[in-house]
């Protein structure tokens, strides 16, 4: 089973889309609101929530892009899904503007052959991608909703840690998932990346890599991602067309981001229709 996270901030009709196709009965759902988008988009997918007894709410607040809002919003997920007592085996996170490319059966029964996995994308931050280390010399606040950044603080890292970084999204095993919620030896590193600049594209990386926990590091998050260069970021995610639908039917992914059913919605219906349950006649590694 699947215990899944889901950051929504707009587009509460493609969360729609998005929820149905990943639902199962025998999953776990939780998902946050940014408290940004308004009490109205709020209400609608509250109220078409009702209908479902395993998927609830997270308590609303701000996530800001960049921001430790958006670590605190997972952790908060993941602390929920711990300690509600169901029986899971993976946490996935999501976007409202993510969707699969594989049925929840196969997904499920893919997952089904790993024992304790964590399926991220895990590189030396120092080493590898040296340009981004201005994220954590620099000093972050998020405050009125904007982020505040310090370009003078050189902040010191924490002592004996190396920093890593990878993606946001993930796939994580409930034993991780424990171990972050319930050990000690998180606060060092909460009380750090509270200040770091896109905390999530590195926190979990290095809580993983430098911490008592041990497990297999499976180096890919399963996504289907077209980064593109953008004028105010270095990179970020295409939307995904109708002309992509070959590409994306024939992935080994399990989900792609992102999609934006006001641009294009005619994938999504693609999507759909090739994912509806099926006998699973092979795993794709």
């Amino acid at each position: 089973m699947i215990a899944y996270f889901m950051l929504i901030h707009r587009y509460p009709k493609q969360f729609k889309r998005l929820f149905k196709s990943i639902y199962h009965e025998k999953n776990y759902y939780i998902i946050h609101i940014d408290k940004r988008a308004g009490r109205k988009i709020f209400d609608e997918i509250d109220l078409f929530l009702g209908d479902y007894e395993n998927a609830s709410i997270l308590e609303s607040k701000e996530a800001i892009w960049g921001g430790y809002s958006l670590v605190d919003a997972q952790l908060r997920g993941i602390e929920k899904l711990v300690t509600s007592g169901g029986t899971w085996d993976y946490f996935i996170n999501l976007s409202g503007q993510d969707f699969p490319l594989k049925s929840q059966e196969f997904i499920m029964e893919y997952l089904s052959a790993f024992d304790c996995c964590e399926f991220i994308k895990v590189v030396n931050q120092n080493l590898i991608r040296p340009e981004t280390m201005h994220r954590i010399k620099d000093y972050v606040e998020e405050i009125d909703g904007e982020l505040v950044i310090s370009t003078t603080s050189n902040r010191d890292f924490l002592t004996g840690v190396t920093p890593y970084i990878g993606n946001q999204w993930m796939i994580l095993s409930k034993d991780f998932c424990e171990f972050i919620t319930y050990s000690p030896e998180l606060a060092v590193f909460k009380e750090f990346y509270r200040n770091t600049l896109i905390a999530d594209e590195s926190f979990f990386q290095t809580v993983l890599m430098n911490t008592t926990f041990k497990s297999r590091i499976i180096y890919d998050d399963k996504r289907e991602i077209d980064w593109i260069e953008s004028s105010d970021i270095k990179l970020r995610p295409r939307d995904f067309l109708t002309n992509d639908s070959k590409m994306l039917l024939n992935s080994k992914n399990l989900f792609a981001r992102k999609f934006d059913e006001n641009i294009d919605g005619g994938i999504l219906t693609i999507l759909e229709r090739s994912i509806k349950p099926s006998v699973i006649s092979a795993i794709l590694y």
